[in-house]
């Protein structure tokens, strides 16, 4: 089964949700990235949703976008990129790591520039589980969609809290692995609380899809996640966490990955405590 689907298949008959951070691929380079991927799995990450840098990127805003910069700046490509993760799974194949779902968020640009078919496999025998491409509508979705299931890769889309509910529908009906639903208008960042109509938003697009439906987009802080877990199934951070990485000039590494493992483990607790 895809890590993915045990994954929300597990924590829904244990009443749970998923805490799921994003990491930007070589920021500030890839040795740190697999670091960070082993300490957000040991301090309570249940996903890992990991960037791959791209010169133009999609609904994100300053700070996920200067760290793809940063990264790209520094040479890393989509080939070190797999090479990494490639090697992270096979040194974790009998640890906690090897049943954590790891999602690639990744420009539709990239994958055509690669090759429909070769970026696939690719991304499938690396080990990610899932695609989230940001750029890509709903009506091109489908080829990729069936591609990547035939090498058990799952889909994700994007909802936002302004697409029309009869396309919100559609993207519905057309996504695999959960629902990316984004909490709030606009790019990436952190913010000081979460609109008021998320929980009706995510009600009614329940009675759309039995997918796990995960939000996005602003959760900063353990008392965003104690809010919304109620009515998610799971919880991405972003932002919050790539804006620590910018202090590893300051900073040695390892303090910068103990740092963000201090964070997600508090993001846990609130997590927990919504429980």
């Amino acid at each position: 089964m895809n890590r993915i689907d045990a994954l929300f298949s597990r924590l829904k008959s244990e009443g749970r949700r998923a805490l799921m951070p994003f990491i930007t691929a070589g920021d500030p380079d890839l040795p740190t990235t697999a670091a960070l991927i082993t300490e957000l799995v040991q301090r309570g990450a249940h996903m890992i949703e990991i960037g791959i840098p791209y010169s133009d990127p999609i609904a994100d805003g300053p700070i996920i976008a200067a760290s793809y910069h940063r990264a790209l700046e520094r040479g890393v490509r989509v080939a070190h990129i797999f090479q990494t993760i490639r090697t992270l799974r096979a040194e974790t194949a009998s640890g906690p790591l090897a049943v954590v779902p790891l999602v690639a968020m990744v420009s539709y640009a990239i994958i055509h520039k690669q090759g429909v078919d070769h970026f696939l496999h690719e991304a499938a025998a690396t080990g990610f589980d899932g695609l989230i491409v940001p750029d890509l509508p709903v009506e091109e979705a489908g080829d990729l969609m069936n591609r990547a299931a035939a090498l058990d890769l799952r889909l994700i889309q994007l909802i936002t809290p302004t697409t029309p509910r009869e396309r919100a529908t559609k993207i519905a009906r057309s996504t695999t692995g959960f629902i990316y639903y984004v909490s709030v208008a606009g790019i990436t960042g952190e913010r000081q609380s979460v609109p008021a109509d998320v929980a009706e938003n995510v009600a009614w697009l329940r009675t759309q899809t039995k997918l796990p439906i995960c939000i996005g987009f602003g959760i900063s802080r353990p008392e965003h996640v104690r809010q919304l877990a109620p009515v998610a199934d799971g919880l991405i951070v972003g932002s919050a966490l790539v804006r620590r990485l910018a202090d590893v000039e300051k900073l040695n590494r390892q303090e910068v990955v103990q740092d963000i493992g201090r964070f997600v483990s508090e993001l846990a607790t609130g997590l927990d405590s919504s429980a």
